[in-house]
């Protein structure tokens, strides 16, 4: 039988644009190394290999959804690294949503949320709330990675819900289940999130969270894995952040500097 590699990418976006060429060398020339190690060794009938990359790719798209075919315009040094490794290694796969490190949006929200309704938290700041992304459940995205390498052939898939939500629709949901109704003030940089219930401010925004080049839209079209891999997401969007909110509620009681 054959032996299947999973890569995923793991310089985040943001930092990106501090250590461009750290990720150019550890998420693009990285994977062309282990590409190159798999031909050397002559383990190239033996081996698959999976690329998990990123909607980043698509940046400033070019067309809504997106798709196995949509050109990629990556906006930040992480999307041209990954750029890099779809050239490499021709497989794609549109990854949206996991359970990311505390500084990736919507785990910095779930963990902000759990640790205010703890008492150990009082507000925190954001930055774009009104980028919308394409976010799905990584139990449903593992599924679709197994699949693919079920196949006789690698191909590119985008790996998607297909519906679009907002960060300020993740804020709003997210305190929504501990019970808070979060009501919107001002307007850019000026805007707060206040607690309807309490009159507290629980989210500021801050220019620092901002991207140099922002990304406002990012919407998949999974069609392909659907019919070819017989795959569809199962795990909807509320129970997606229900989810979330829960297991950093419970964290966050057992070691709250996690």
């Amino acid at each position: 039988g054959s032996t299947s590699l999973l890569i995923l990418l793991f310089v985040e976006l943001l930092i990106s644009f501090d250590l461009a060429e750290y990720t150019a060398d550890v998420d693009g020339v990285g994977t062309l190394r282990l590409l190159d190690a798999i031909k050397t060794c002559g383990l190239i009938n033996s081996v698959k290999f999976y690329q998990a990359s990123t909607s980043e790719l698509f940046g400033k798209v070019q067309e809504i959804p997106q798709k196995e075919t949509t050109p990629f315009y990556p906006r930040s040094p992480y999307g041209k690294a990954c750029w890099c490794v779809c050239v490499s290694s021709k497989l794609l796969y549109q990854l949206f949503q996991l359970r990311y490190r505390a500084n990736f949006v919507t785990r910095k929200i779930s963990r902000s949320v759990a640790k205010i309704h703890l008492g150990q938290m009082d507000s925190f700041s954001l930055g774009n709330l009104d980028a919308k992304r394409d976010w799905g459940h990584a139990r449903d995205y593992v599924e679709a990675m197994w699949l693919m390498l079920q196949t006789d052939e690698p191909e590119d898939f985008v790996i998607a819900t297909g519906e679009v939500h907002s960060v300020r629709e993740f804020v709003e949901k997210s305190f929504k289940h501990i019970g808070k109704t979060i009501v919107w003030e001002g307007k850019n940089e000026n805007e707060v999130g206040r607690c309807k219930e309490t009159g507290k401010i629980h989210v500021t925004v801050n220019h620092k969270y901002y991207r140099p080049t922002e990304v406002d839209f990012l919407q998949g079209d999974c069609t392909k894995a659907r019919q070819k891999l017989n795959w569809k997401p199962r795990v909807t969007f509320d129970e997606l952040v229900r989810e979330m909110v829960d297991a950093d509620v419970e964290l966050m009681r057992s070691n709250p500097n996690a």
